[in-house]
């Protein structure tokens, strides 16, 4: 009964991915709190399917899967399991850099890079219905991604952080207020954050704060992402 049950679940997700282009609005309201980012690389013994879990049964309103090493195969088949995930529990589920995939799984959005696709030509490839996030290290590319069509700003990193080794310099919480206030789309702010400094990211004007190793690496996941979902609600509008 297992490959029938499947192959009906990937159906049901095909059907979802048509339905997202006809969506006229994203789901930009929700686009709120802590963000956790799965990295099965920093913890071997963690899935991405569990870190999802533990970060959902936390609090966290938006997860999303990035693993620059998984094949196409491991990486879709790891992307479906947390879009089952996170539909049931009524969160968020974006996918890094990989377009494909996020319209293969019917994620509800996508993160991408400067020297990824177009955001025109991910709009035009996943639906007017799917969030699409551009990163950003300076103000001038976060207003250019503004201009593009972007629906949220990944900015960073506002910290010091060795998760991922192409960030770029520390752009520190003064650039942060700036990109803030000189952009009309949520911020979502990115790089060595942590239980300590959250709570001045959501106090500069960021809608969201991207997490990987705070929790990834925690010896509680569940505790860590409540503890530092409470602790960013304590600061916002500040």
């Amino acid at each position: 009964m297992e490959p029938y049950g499947r192959e009906s679940r990937l159906q049901g997700f095909a059907a979802f991915c048509v339905l997202a282009k006809n969506r006229k609005a994203p789901m930009i309201g929700r686009l709120s709190g802590l963000y956790v980012i799965t990295d099965a690389q920093l913890r071997p013994d963690r899935t991405h399917e569990q870190i999802a879990r533990a970060a959902i049964e936390g609090g966290a309103g938006l997860v999303q899967i990035r693993d620059k090493h998984a094949s196409d195969r491991d990486f879709y088949e790891a992307a479906l399991q947390i879009r089952e995930v996170t539909e049931e529990a009524g969160v968020l589920f974006f996918v890094n850099d990989r377009i494909d995939i996020a319209g293969a799984v019917g994620a509800d959005g996508v993160n991408i890079g400067q020297s990824d696709l177009p955001v025109e030509i991910a709009r035009g490839l996943l639906g007017e219905g799917v969030i699409i996030g551009v990163s950003a290290t300076d103000i001038e590319q976060a207003k250019q991604a503004q201009e593009d069509g972007a629906d949220y700003i990944g900015f960073g990193p506002i910290f010091p952080t060795t998760t991922k080794s192409d960030s770029g310099p520390v752009t520190g919480l003064e650039t942060l207020r700036r990109i803030c206030h000189e952009v009309s789309l949520p911020v979502v702010a990115i790089g060595g954050i942590c239980l300590d400094n959250i709570g001045s990211v959501a106090a500069n004007g960021a809608a969201c704060a991207a997490v990987v190793s705070s929790v990834v690496c925690a010896e509680d996941m569940v505790k860590a992402t409540a503890d530092m979902a409470e602790e960013f609600h304590k600061f916002i509008g500040w």
